[in-house]
């Protein structure tokens, strides 16, 4: 492990659910930096470094996505499955995070390979677990999980 700071990419246009969402995490020392975009275009920009989002040294590849379906712009599934197409991001640890409970919305996640889906309301013990179990450490040491 090299030291260095776990960066998540936040994909949620509800701000009251990304405020949420945030604010547990730092709270329990989750992340050290948490990226919060609010459409899926915006998401995707981010992810292959265009626009706003070309320089890498102020926007850093992200360590993790939690990633909203029902997003403006380009829909959540959508971004899921560019990201998981692309050859280079389908490493990319990709967490559903949604309040769709819909089957077809399940089945087209894992279809597009998402690595685990969460409806909200979260619960963060099973959360926090969730990120163990995707090899994500708790930051007392900083660590990269892959």
């Amino acid at each position: 492990m090299n030291g260095e700071a776990l960066t998540i990419l936040l994909v949620e246009d509800n701000l009251d659910h990304a405020e949420l969402v945030m604010r547990n995490m730092e709270d329990s020392l989750v992340a050290n930096t948490i990226i919060h975009v609010e459409d899926g275009e915006a998401a995707l920009d981010y992810l292959f470094g265009r626009h706003k989002y070309a320089d890498r040294t102020q926007f850093p590849m992200p360590h993790l996505m939690l990633l909203d379906l029902r997003l403006p712009k380009i829909d959540g599934l959508e971004v899921l499955k560019e990201v998981k197409s692309d050859p280079i991001l389908r490493a990319l640890p990709v967490v559903i995070l949604t309040s769709s409970d819909a089957e077809r919305d399940l089945v087209k996640a894992h279809e597009y390979h998402a690595n685990s889906y969460i409806t909200k309301p979260v619960d963060f013990n099973q959360f926090s677990n969730l990120l163990k179990d995707l090899g994500f450490y708790w930051l007392a040491w900083n660590r990269r999980p892959w």
